[in-house]
C-alpha cells in the first residue's frame, strides 16, 4: 500500500506598504500591490522576502525576515495585504522550509537585485547569482520546489501575478495588522 502524504500550505503575502518606493512602483506598474513575501506559517508571524533591512532606509536591502510586529510593516502599520495559500505536499513543504533555513543561516550571501527591479519595469530581465527582488525571490522558491503553476510564471514577475496561479486560495484581504494571527490547527 502506497504511503499517502499530508498536504500542507505555504502563504504568499502581497502587500502595499505605502513607502515612497511602493508608491513609485504603483505608479509604474499600475498595480495596487507591489511587494511579495512567502511564509510556511499560517499566522504570518515571520515572512521571508527581499526588501529593506532597515525600515528607515530603502537603499539598504537584501534577504529579510518580516513581521507586522517589527521592521517595515510595523513602521508602515497601515499596509494593505492580500494573503493567498497554496496547498503543497508534505515533502515540498519540508524542502521549502529547509531552503529558507539555509538562507537564514547565511543571509550575507544574498543580495538585492536593484537593477533587476528597475529594469523589470521595462520588461528587461536582469538576474544574478543569489540576487533577487521580492517577487523574483518568491517565484524562485516556488519554481525551485516545483510548486504547481510556478512553471507558468514569467521570468519578470510582479506580486499580482501570483494571484493567477492555479490552486491558490485568497484567505485574507485587508490591513496586515488586522490579520487574525491565531495559528490554524492542522
Amino acid at each position: 500500500m502506497a504511503e499517502t502524504t499530508k498536504n500542507n500550505e505555504i502563504y504568499i503575502v502581497i502587500s502595499q506598504t505605502g513607502t515612497l518606493l511602493s508608491r513609485i512602483l504603483k505608479g509604474i506598474t499600475h498595480k495596487a500591490y507591489n511587494h511579495a513575501s512567502i511564509t510556511p506559517y499560517s499566522d504570518l508571524h515571520i515572512m521571508y522576502s527581499f526588501g529593506r533591512k532597515n525600515p528607515y532606509n530603502p537603499f539598504w536591502a537584501g534577504f529579510v525576515t518580516e513581521s507586522a510586529e517589527w521592521g517595515t510593516f510595523k513602521r508602515f502599520s497601515k499596509a494593505e495585504v492580500i494573503v493567498i495559500s497554496i496547498g503543497i505536499q508534505e515533502q515540498t513543504y519540508a524542502n521549502i522550509c529547509s531552503t529558507l533555513k539555509t538562507m537564514l543561516e547565511d543571509p550575507k550571501s544574498y543580495k538585492y537585485n536593484y537593477w533587476g527591479l528597475w529594469l523589470a519595469a521595462f520588461r528587461i530581465a536582469v538576474t544574478g547569482k543569489n540576487r533577487y527582488y521580492c517577487s523574483e525571490f518568491v517565484r524562485e522558491i516556488l519554481k525551485l520546489h516545483s510548486v504547481n503553476g510556478s512553471d507558468k510564471l514569467q521570468k519578470i514577475v510582479h506580486p499580482m501575478h501570483f494571484l493567477s496561479m492555479p490552486n491558490v486560495t485568497t484567505i485574507y484581504k485587508g490591513k496586515l495588522k488586522d490579520f487574525n494571527r491565531e495559528p490554524i490547527e492542522v
